[in-house]
């Protein structure tokens, strides 16, 4: 846990690069299912894991899952390959960040990565007491980033709509 006295207030601004977080874990006979694919439920661990590193290193606090878009599994990943979450943050809002989260499966013996899902999740900073706190924006450096920020922004738009907070 991110210790809130650490850090009393937000810094001016981080760069996605800065917060980004990689893990990787090896998919055992455990986590599979019948086929001896990765349980959906345990990407979706491993996400939520991933995405939370990304957005308290950014937000320099803890932070809860607000939500998780839709999430499509293209591909399995099978036991004995290797799963690798990738996790940024593409864009804050006043007391919240979306970390948009990549996952692929490694054939550890060809050296072969191939993407399996993507998942955007929304995540809201806390502060001592548990009320929202404000977030450091997002300063995107490359054009990729800008994209990144652009498309979080209409995703935010359309989480407020469906949720009834924007008109």
């Amino acid at each position: 846990m991110v210790n809130e006295a650490d850090s009393p207030k937000p810094p001016a601004g981080k760069s996605p690069e800065a917060s980004a977080a990689e893990m990787m874990e090896l998919v055992l006979p455990n986590d599979a299912n019948l086929l001896g694919n990765c349980l959906g439920g345990r990407v979706m661990y491993l996400i939520d894991i991933a995405g939370f590193l990304a957005a308290s290193r950014h937000c320099g606090r803890t932070v809860v899952t607000a939500s998780m878009d839709s999430l499509d599994f293209r591909e399995p990943i099978r036991v004995g390959e290797a799963v690798v979450v990738q996790a940024r943050v593409n864009y804050a809002g006043r007391t919240s960040v979306e970390v948009e989260v990549r996952v692929l499966a490694e054939n550890l013996a060809a050296g072969r990565r191939r993407p399996t899902c993507t998942a955007y999740v929304t995540y809201v900073a806390l502060d001592g007491e548990g009320r929202p706190a404000p977030v450091p924006p997002v300063i995107p450096s490359t054009d990729a980033d800008r994209e990144r920020y652009r498309a979080a922004g209409e995703r935010r738009r359309e989480r407020l709509r469906r949720l009834g907070r924007l008109e």
